[in-house]
C-alpha cells in the first residue's frame, strides 16, 4: 500500500521489453512500441494521481539508431503523432513536457513539433514530463563539461566542480530521481542518467514495458517506501537526523 506522505518527488524509468512483448504475442516489434505509449499514457496519469512531480523517462537513446530502419522510422513517426493527438491534453491537465537530448540528430519537421509542444506546456504546474530522446549518459555528461569549458575565460582556473556541471545537465534545476524504475528484469543502467542516478533507488520488474500499468507502479512506489535512504550514511545516523 502506497504511504501519500513519502511518494518519491522524481520517478525516472527506463521503458524496457516492448519488442519482447510483441514478439510472445506473434506479433511485430512495432506492435509493442504501440502498447507501450498506451502504458506510458497510464503511467503519467498514475504519476499525477500520486502526487509525483517529475518524471523522466527513456524513450530513444543514442544508440537505437543502430536498429532496423523500419523500427527507427516508427518511432519516429510515433513521437511526431503523439504530439499532434496529446499537446492540447497536456496543457489542459497542466503538464509541463521536456524532450530532452541531442534534438538535432531528429527530421527538422519532428524538430519543430518538439519545440512547439515544449513551448506550448511550458507553464504546466502539476508535473514535469522528461523525455528522454537521442540521449545517452555519457554523452551528456561529455557535453556538460565542453559548455563549461567553452564558457571560461583564459587563464580561469582548469577545475571543473559537482556543481558546474550539474547546472549543465539536460535535468538542470531539477531534483534528481528518487526512484528508478526498469521493466523487463533486465539489471542494468544502459547509460541513462549516470549522473543524476547517483543515490537513486533502483526497482526491477520482470514486467515488460507493455504490461506495467497503475498498480505495477504503485507497486514499485511501495518498495521504494520501505527502503531506508542513507546517502552513505549509516542507519543510525539516518535515524538520528
Amino acid at each position: 500500500m502506497v504511504d501519500p506522505l513519502k511518494i518519491p518527488q522524481h520517478i525516472a524509468i527506463i521503458m524496457d521489453g516492448n519488442g519482447r512483448w510483441a514478439k510472445q504475442r506473434g506479433l511485430p516489434r512495432i506492435a509493442g512500441h504501440r502498447e507501450g505509449a498506451e502504458s506510458l499514457r497510464a503511467v503519467l496519469r498514475a504519476c499525477i494521481e500520486l502526487g509525483v512531480k517529475y518524471l523522466t523517462v527513456y524513450a530513444f537513446s543514442t544508440e537505437n539508431w543502430r536498429r532496423p530502419k523500419a523500427e527507427v522510422d516508427f518511432l519516429l513517426d510515433l513521437f511526431a503523432l503523439t504530439i499532434d493527438r496529446e499537446t492540447d491534453e497536456l496543457i489542459d491537465n497542466q503538464i509541463k513536457v521536456n524532450y530532452l537530448g541531442d534534438l538535432s540528430k531528429f527530421p527538422k519537421e519532428l524538430q519543430a513539433k518538439m519545440a512547439g509542444a515544449m513551448e506550448r506546456t511550458k507553464k504546466g504546474t502539476r508535473i514535469t514530463f522528461n523525455i528522454m530522446v537521442n540521449y545517452g549518459g555519457r554523452a551528456e555528461l561529455v557535453e556538460s563539461v565542453n559548455q563549461i569549458i567553452g564558457a571560461r575565460d583564459k587563464g580561469q582556473g582548469a577545475k571543473v566542480t559537482e556543481e558546474e556541471i550539474q547546472e549543465h545537465l539536460y535535468t538542470r534545476g531539477m531534483p534528481d530521481p528518487d526512484l528508478l524504475i526498469r521493466t523487463a528484469s533486465e539489471l542494468r543502467v544502459s547509460n541513462f542518467l549516470l549522473w543524476q542516478i547517483a543515490y537513486s533507488e533502483i526497482y526491477v520488474t520482470d514486467l515488460c514495458w507493455p504490461d506495467f500499468r497503475k498498480e505495477a507502479l504503485c507497486e514499485a512506489v511501495a518498495a521504494y517506501q520501505r527502503r531506508l535512504r542513507k546517502f552513505g550514511q549509516t542507519e543510525e545516523q539516518v535515524s538520528a537526523a
